[in-house]
């Protein structure tokens, strides 16, 4: 009985190291100060050949768009809204509709201003949805910090 049970460990343990999670997205932030009120922040998408992410603007019935929410404090205040460059339009079947999308690289970037000097990093949370041309993820929340330096 013990044979069995060590066998069938083995197995599930083995089982578990070829089942991968796919992660084919890497994020990475960064923060340039303009002048002594005002910073952009960077929110850097890295895609896996074959896979893409979501414009911020996506119409409802689309999949979900990519999105950022930056935690609020007293001590910076979000300009305008985040911006990202002209991305990728296609009809896509799984949502019968023209849908903007990113592949390779895409940079987002976001303009505070900056209402005190004791700030050290902005945080947030960014969501967004990667597919294929076979299958889409389920969406994806990521907790950020960018550090702005000193």
């Amino acid at each position: 009985m013990k044979k069995l049970l060590l066998l069938v460990a083995v197995l599930m343990i083995s089982a578990g190291a070829f089942a991968q999670i796919e992660t084919p997205v890497k994020w990475s932030y960064a923060a340039k100060k303009l002048n002594n009120n005002e910073a952009v922040i960077f929110l850097r998408a890295t895609i896996q050949d074959g896979w893409h992410i979501y414009s911020l603007n996506v119409k409802d019935g689309g999949p979900i768009k990519t999105s950022f929410k930056f935690t609020p404090s007293k001590e910076y205040a979000l300009v305008g809204t985040t911006s990202e460059p002209t991305p990728l339009t296609k009809y896509e079947d799984a949502f019968k509709m023209n849908v903007s999308y990113f592949e390779k690289t895409v940079t987002f970037q976001q303009k505070i201003k900056l209402k005190s000097g004791n700030l050290s990093a902005i945080k947030g949370q960014l969501e967004y949805m990667t597919c294929n041309d076979k299958k889409c993820l389920p969406p994806e929340d990521v907790d950020f910090t960018v550090s702005l330096g000193k």
